[in-house]
């Protein structure tokens, strides 16, 4: 039998390569989203490990901040060999070709005898007052060298003259390093400055525990006390979170390439094995058993399995270490990650590939004993819908589909993620075992205009679609299942993202607002605005302080012409009439006045009775330019609204806007428009990634495509040359398969489509429903909806190919010999 084997594998080794290809595609992700996972955690953990090099115990804020005497109290302690107290200043600072100031983080320099500390790549650390180290990075950006004086503003507007006399290594820092000076320059800058943490070392022979306990004993119980490993523990899980749940988004792409591999594999073994059904006969004469049989089976599915996952695996750290090259050159406040393999992201993914392709096969393997040594050589039909196995797989199906959809309503309605989840996989499930009864239907139904208007070949090729119910169910659930999934991800982030704008538009109906106080604007401000790259609409406001009810306050005025040019909340700018006045909820309780009441406002002599509406996101009081020339004639231009391009970048357009109108000396400038921008990129970067890493499932499933067309085209071979001999063309032959696939592709297309609809606003409802105000925004996102059913389309019609010049090529009279 090893020969038998080994023969085997070498004469339809071009066959097997599809389930190669399936399975090296689904470990190969597999194999990615571990092997990212674990070099970025083991990469994190060593870094926090070296910033805390020393650290026995940590005190950190709680319920209240640490104290001074907390810090005397610990210090006090027998078991302690050294105490670093971490205060920070917060500065301003002026860089050189800068309009404005820009705030600087400052920490106090400490002993690092016991407890390790921040190092410098260039210079020394301050060991002087009026001395400062600062960022590489930072000093980089704004020019700044060794030697060099900076001037430095408190919050209470003192100033200080600082020299940069080193600049600290900040490769290796998340989230940004800060600058460093001496304790007495941090007291001087920060008199009451505030105590972040205590870092505490512990002298010979005390354990982290008895330490731990012994400064708890000590300190104010509103504080937390961590031993050293627990403290690195915390801060490595609070940036890990974030790629725990990439990990698991990835590991997630990864079974459902696997998993469509399987079905893949599925099919590769059955074409196999219709191929060697003679082989299959003479073994048996011969004397081969049918466990004989079934092992060798299982044997070329191993041997297949193991290689391809080897590939795959190999094919996936190679993807990993690409990807964290890759993640170098993007500025996310992590440091550098190397590749780091451990054994489970290796044997894992290893191990499922190569236990996913023995199970695909075990189906096949049983139906190859079942071939008697002298039967004839045709593999058995499989089982219809009418048989009691498809009857019972049908109930059940109905079942799993009425349950799921039951779950899937709740979890939409009572907003529970979880719920929503499972519904929608058991809904699924229930849909692929209806497959054999509900594929050929639809097949019918789609087929019946070829039918009718494509001739014979067309009516031939949708019976031909619906001839075998399980196996077309099977290979069109492949595909079904990636179609569904990216128009899933496609719904579900258009929903998510509609919902989001909505929401911004109410928190931050205006993207940017710019406010001058006590100064006056240049002349040419509107112009300098606009010509900023992103800026599309600038609108003057003009402000005045009015009293109403004792209380003082500012009152903006807009013309409401230009306003629905920079409002993105349509109902406000409908709001905004002459006689009302747009208030924020604060201003309302301020004043005591409910949504409708009337307000009178009073500046100088002039005295105007308004409508209260209540608005969030404007000004304390909005009214329209109009009422305020009636309040205050006199009110000159305070300010400007600015619309953006939705596609600009949010944070670089803040960044111009503060380095504009160089003239005013305070520019106030607010709007909601760097996080718009912000989310706007995820959004934009997990639908390429969701469906980049999903049309692998769909490109494994048109695999499985193109080998159901070629088992179809062995099985039909006598059937295809007595139609060659009828008069049909060889053009006419590969028309009838690529209306075939076409059929079975658009099927899986339009399935796929309708429930990724469905999940993906249940799935929206689920996960948003409970995080917002108001009711949910659903979108359907009809171009990529479409390009999704074009490219399935388009993609089957190329699995047709190969298997239809297979066919074409069969001479009529030869086949009809040999059948």
């Amino acid at each position: 039998m090893r020969r038998s084997i080994l023969s085997s594998l070498r004469a339809h080794l071009g066959r097997l390569v599809a389930a190669c290809l399936a399975i090296v595609l689904g470990v190969g992700f597999g194999t990615l989203a571990m092997t990212a996972h674990s070099s970025a955690t083991h990469g994190i953990d060593e870094t926090i490990g070296k910033q805390n090099a020393g650290v026995d115990a940590v005190v950190d804020s709680n319920r209240e901040s640490v104290s001074a005497a907390d810090a005397a109290a610990v210090k006090k302690l027998p078991q302690v060999a050294s105490v670093v107290i971490d205060t920070s200043a917060y500065m301003q600072v002026q860089w050189a070709g800068q309009v404005r100031p820009d705030s600087l983080a400052v920490s106090a320099r400490y002993d690092t005898s016991k407890i390790a500390g921040p190092t410098t790549s260039a210079g020394k650390l301050p060991e002087a007052m009026n001395e400062i180290a600062l960022p590489a990075k930072l000093a980089d950006k704004y020019k700044v060298s060794v030697g060099q004086e900076i001037r430095l503003t408190s919050w209470d507007g003192k100033a200080h003259v600082v020299k940069v006399v080193g600049l600290i290594d900040d490769t290796t820092s998340i989230g940004g390093a800060k600058a460093v000076a001496t304790a007495e320059t941090v007291k001087a800058f920060e008199p009451q400055g505030y105590i972040n943490q205590l870092k505490v070392a512990a002298n010979p022979g005390v354990t982290q525990a008895a330490l731990s306990t012994a400064v708890t004993a000590v300190v104010n119980s509103g504080v937390k006390v961590y031993t050293g490993e627990a403290w690195i523990d915390h801060e490595v899980s609070s940036i890990t979170n974030g790629i725990d749940v990439l990990g698991g988004v990835f590991g997630m792409f990864a079974v459902i390439a696997l998993f469509v591999a399987c079905l893949v594999i599925g099919n590769t073994f059955t074409i196999v094995i219709a191929q060697r059904t003679r082989e299959m006969a003479l073994l048996r004469c011969v004397g081969a058993s049918r466990k004989q049989v079934f092992s060798s089976v299982l044997a070329e599915a191993t041997v297949v399995g193991l290689v391809a996952s080897g590939i795959g695996v190999v094919f996936g750290v190679a993807l990993s270490a690409i990807a964290l090259t890759l993640a170098r050159s993007f500025d996310w406040g992590l440091p550098p990650v190397d590749l780091h393999l451990d054994l489970a992201s290796v044997f894992i993914p290893l191990l499922l590939g190569t236990v996913a392709t023995i199970l695909a096969a075990v189906v096949p393997a049983r139906r190859a004993t079942r071939v008697a040594p002298l039967a004839a050589l045709r593999p058995e039909a499989a089982p219809v819908a009418k048989s009691k196995a498809g009857i019972v797989r049908l109930v059940f199906g109905f079942l799993l589909l009425a349950g799921g959809g039951a779950l899937l309503a709740l979890g939409a309605s009572s907003h529970q993620v979880i719920v929503g989840v499972a519904g929608g996989v058991i809904s699924f499930v229930g849909i692929l075992s209806i497959g054999s009864l509900l594929v050929p239907a639809l097949v019918k139904v789609l087929g019946a205009l070829p039918a009718r208007t494509g001739g014979v070949p067309a009516r031939i090729a949708v019976a031909n679609a619906v001839r075998n119910p399980r196996r077309t169910a099977a290979t069109t659930s492949a595909l079904l299942i990636g179609v569904t999934l990216i128009s899933l991800t496609c719904v579900g982030i258009a929903s998510v993202r509609k919902t989001f704008d909505v929401t911004m538009d109410k928190e931050y109906p205006v993207d940017v607002t710019m406010k001058v106080y006590d100064e006056k604007l240049p002349a040419t401000a509107a112009s300098q605005l606009k010509s900023i790259k992103g800026i599309t609409q600038v609108v003057p406001v003009r402000s005045t302080s009015v009293k109403s009810g004792g209380n003082t306050l500012e009152i903006t005025g807009i013309d409401p012409a230009a306003a629905s040019s920079v409002i993105h909340n349509p109902a406000l700018v409908d709001q905004l009439q002459s006689g009302t006045a747009l208030v924020d909820r604060n201003t309302m309780y301020s004043l005591n006045v409910e949504n409708g009441a009337i307000v009178t406002i009073v500046s100088g002599k002039q005295k105007l009775n308004l409508k209260v509406v209540q608005a969030q996101g404007l000004e304390p009081i909005t009214v329209t330019s109009a009422d305020l020339q009636k309040l205050a004639p006199t009110a000159a231009v305070t300010g400007y609204w600015l619309a953006s391009d939705p596609k600009a970048d949010g944070p670089k357009v803040m960044d111009e806007l503060k380095q504009s109108l160089p003239t005013v000396k305070n520019l106030n400038i607010s709007g909601g428009l760097p996080e718009r921008s912000f989310y706007t990129k995820v959004f934009d970067i997990l639908l390429l990634v969701a469906v980049g890493l999903l049309g692998v499932s769909v490109l494994i499933a048109l695999v499985g495509v193109g080998n159901t067309l070629s088992l179809s085209v062995l099985e039909r071979t006598r059937e295809n040359a007595l139609l060659r001999a009828m008069g049909l063309t060889r053009r006419q032959l590969r028309g009838m398969l690529a209306v075939e696939s076409l059929l079975m592709a658009l099927v899986a297309a339009g399935l796929g489509i309708g429930l990724g609809l469905i999940y993906g606003w249940t799935g929206t409802a689920a996960l948003m429903g409970g995080q917002i105000d108001g009711p949910l925004s659903y979108a359907v996102p009809g171009r990529l909806l479409i390009t999704i059913a074009l490219v399935a389309a388009v993609a089957g019609l190329l699995a047709s190919i190969l298997p239809a010049r297979r066919a074409a090529k069969v001479a009529p009279a030869g086949a009809l010999a040999t059948e």
